[in-house]
């Protein structure tokens, strides 16, 4: 249903405002609150792998549901920002995403900012999916049986390793799932995105947010923000990526800018099926599946890993690809 008068309050009370504080210097706290999870369920299987770069180790949590339906990975980036979160506190949202779609899971503890800039987070991602590409057979699975997935900061992750992957040539990745994803460098009020300053103060998510994120991430190094592997939208060559799914919500800041690449996948020819989730908030699907958003957004991706082809039709005069 849509955000009715009541909710649009409540929204507003509970986001950032332009002078709230900044994100580097609450930071910590808010990483100590996410910390409190719940316990592990019984009734999945998972184990802690980790994998060496550059003289320290990435922890790579695998979940495999009791019922897997096949032998697909999926190769999971968390949100946060490149600040918060982590494996354990993405740990519920993992845990569905094993039972509902039977695949197994492998979700990777990128190292986070300010303590460590770009590209350290990026180059983790990178050389987790590395070491999962070209062994898959530890994972009992073939490497075109992995898919790469990340919501927010994770989606931009999914598609800088992608990026990665094609000028490295080290693997070849097959496709990829983008949620929500954060793929340019500019959240001012000069953006070229509306949504910026649509949904950029009152929908939990704030602008003045993104941004205080995206310069803890770059290290206050304006160079750094103009990477392709910081800002896939910035890629002057789009060819070659894999099949991809984006998923944008209604009410986020990010909307357009994931919509875009989007559009720019496939104008250079690649395969891409995009879906607007109407009435959503950026950070949605890390809600339960009670909800009717995230089942729908499960169902999407269902879709996408059964391989169905995307068709396109005008919505609000845009092409949204829906399957």
């Amino acid at each position: 249903m849509a955000i009715n008068t009541a909710m649009r309050i409540a929204l507003r009370a509970l986001s950032y405002p332009a002078n709230a504080l900044e994100v580097g210097k609450t930071y910590r706290a808010q990483r100590a609150l996410s910390g409190l999870t719940t316990p592990l369920s019984p009734l999945y299987q998972l184990w802690d792998q980790k994998i060496e770069r550059d003289g320290h180790e990435i922890r790579v949590r695998i979940y495999s549901p009791k019922e897997q339906a096949d032998d697909r990975l999926l190769l999971f980036f968390h949100g946060g920002g490149w600040v918060l979160e982590s494996v354990d506190t993405y740990d519920s949202v993992c845990r569905t995403l094993a039972r509902r779609t039977g695949c197994r899971v492998a979700s990777v503890e990128y190292a986070l900012a300010p303590e460590y800039v770009f590209p350290v987070g990026v180059e983790d991602c990178y050389a987790a999916a590395r070491a999962v590409y070209q062994h898959p057979e530890l994972f009992g699975v073939q490497s075109n049986q992995i898919t790469l997935i990340g919501d927010s900061a994770g989606g931009n992750l999914s598609a800088a390793v992608s990026l990665m992957a094609r000028e490295r040539g080290e693997f070849e990745i097959a496709q990829q799932i983008l949620i929500y994803p954060a793929t340019y460098n500019d959240h001012s009020d000069t953006s070229p995105f509306a949504s910026v300053r649509e949904n950029g103060n009152n929908y939990l998510l704030t602008s003045k947010r993104v941004r205080d994120y995206m310069e803890l991430y770059a290290g206050g190094d304006p160079q750094n923000m103009q990477s392709p592997y910081f800002a896939p939208l910035l890629a002057d060559d789009l060819t070659c990526q894999p099949r991809t799914l984006v998923i944008t919500a209604e009410f986020d800041p990010l909307r357009d800018e994931g919509e875009a690449y989007a559009y720019a996948l496939r104008d250079a020819g690649n395969e891409v099926m995009l879906f607007r989730m109407p009435d959503a908030l950026h950070g949605y699907f890390s809600l339960s599946p009670r909800f009717k958003l995230v089942r729908h957004t499960f169902d999407m991706i269902d879709h996408f890993l059964n391989g169905e082809a995307a068709t396109c039709k005008k919505t609000n005069e845009k092409e949204i690809s829906e399957p």
